[in-house]
């Protein structure tokens, strides 16, 4: 007797093979689509940036007659990339009604604004009235609900209702002092100050 299999033996296992290949292609399949599909929604997600690259710049928003969202920020900042997308979303939402000025502390540009609004944290937000006075300061992470009854309250020239909020915050220190700060600096970079 031979040891041949039959053809009718092989069938089965012809099968089975093409059906373990076809499981195999299948989830190799959606795995690359998930994937792409994760890339994309990072590389679609806001950036720091681009947010700064089309805020409304400082003294643009000091002559119009809007109210002012200022916020100071870097790009290494956790805190300040994990909130940009809700602040692309105020944006979109209040734009019309609010600036929203982003200045980067590790621009020396800002330095003398950094000093006057005593950033030491970030981000760090200052709300100037319409006329540009400062009116409040946040500091940290704050909820893109918070944000936007303050925004909603600044439009409306009311009290902001969470001028005292406190998120998570980056610590910042500028690199360039004048000689006063060198000496005495009793801020503290958990501080939260209210004008």
């Amino acid at each position: 007797m031979s040891s041949h299999s039959s053809p009718t033996d092989s069938q089965p296992k012809a099968l089975g093979t093409r059906w373990k290949n076809f499981l195999i292609t299948l989830v190799a399949i959606s795995l690359s689509v998930a994937i792409f599909l994760g890339l994309r929604t990072d590389l679609t997600s806001t950036s720091l940036p681009e947010l700064a690259q089309t805020a409304t710049p400082i003294d643009v928003a000091l002559e119009n007659g809007k109210p002012t969202l200022m916020e100071f920020y870097a790009n290494w900042c956790t805190s300040c990339q994990a909130m940009a997308e809700d602040m692309a979303q105020l944006r979109q939402q209040y734009g019309d009604r609010v600036n929203f000025v982003m200045l980067n502390v590790d621009n020396s540009k800002w330095l003398p604004e950094v000093l006057e609004y005593r950033v030491d944290g970030i981000p760090h937000f200052v709300f100037l009235s319409q006329q540009g006075s400062a009116i409040a300061q946040t500091i940290g992470e704050i909820p893109h609900s918070v944000m936007a009854a303050n925004l909603d309250a600044l439009i409306a020239e009311n009290p902001l209702p969470h001028a005292t909020a406190t998120g998570k915050t980056s610590a910042f220190e500028t690199s360039i002092q004048p000689a006063k700060e060198q000496q005495i600096n009793p801020r503290s970079h958990s501080s939260q100050s209210a004008l």
